[in-house]
């Protein structure tokens, strides 16, 4: 992997400052992608998604097609940076969700950062269409979240509380409203935040305007078809503008770091 963003001082005595072409350690991607000093007083939303060339945001329903080692490895990292992972029901589905786990990697850094041994995975839902029984609610090292309005169903609200997780109120109707869900999970304490998507989901983050940085591969394969881009629902009135952070590369992926201006 090289960095070619930001550009370094080429007379640099480090591999990793000159951007030379090296496989990364764990350490150098939790530093290069570590969250700015105001997520640990206020809160930082940063997604991580996976595009093809020609904008597709998954393969015939999941994501993992379009991936690679180095993206599973930097995948790996923001999740053990983050206080908790924010996804949407449909995508907890399709990719099989389970429970967070610690790693040994990250557990220095996390303890000197005050957080637990795991992210947190909070689940967005209006429907509550979910299969309390898997693991994922039955059996995490700490408690997984269903954010959901108060419009929801009372029944599936208990049943998801009978299976060990919280429910959030997070919006007068069945779904949620963005603002109030991420805020609701800072009052938690779960400032370090990073969504996964699905589409909906993040298109919910943007037009809601809470959305601070996307961490975006781009895969170097072309899909043709019908999939979804990145972010769905409605356009926004004025598109949002984000700036870049950095860039690395690694066999041709590109894997992009912008943020909101």
């Amino acid at each position: 992997m090289r960095r070619l963003l930001p550009v370094t001082d080429m007379t640099a005595t480090s591999a990793t400052e000159a951007g030379s072409d090296h496989d990364w350690s764990l350490d150098e991607l939790a530093d290069a992608y570590a969250y700015p000093p105001e997520a640990a007083s206020g809160r930082w939303l940063r997604a991580n998604m996976v595009s093809s060339l020609d904008g597709a945001g998954q393969h015939e329903g999941r994501s993992q097609p379009l991936s690679s080692e180095a993206d599973m490895r930097i995948f790996g990292t923001l999740r053990g940076l983050a206080d908790v992972v924010i996804a949407g029901a449909e995508t907890v589905r399709s990719e099989g969700y389970r429970p967070a786990r610690a790693r040994d990697a990250f557990a220095a850094r996390r303890a000197a950062a005050g957080q637990g041994p795991a992210p947190v995975i909070a689940v967005v839902t209006a429907s509550l269409d979910l299969d309390f029984s898997l693991p994922l609610f039955t059996e995490p090292l700490v408690p997984t979240l269903v954010l959901t309005g108060a419009g929801s169903s009372p029944e599936r609200r208990a049943e998801a509380e009978r299976a060990g997780a919280e429910v959030v109120i997070a919006g007068e109707g069945a779904g949620i409203d963005p603002e109030r869900a991420v805020a609701a999970l800072a009052e938690r304490g779960l400032r370090r935040q990073l969504t996964e998507g699905g589409p909906r989901l993040l298109g919910q983050f943007v037009a809601a305007g809470v959305l601070d940085e996307l961490c975006l591969t781009l895969s170097p394969t072309m899909t043709a078809g019908g999939a979804q881009r990145i972010a769905g629902g409605p356009s926004v009135a004025v598109p949002k503008r984000f700036a870049v952070a950095s860039v690395l590369e690694q066999d041709g992926f590109l894997f992009t770091r912008y943020r909101r201006i």
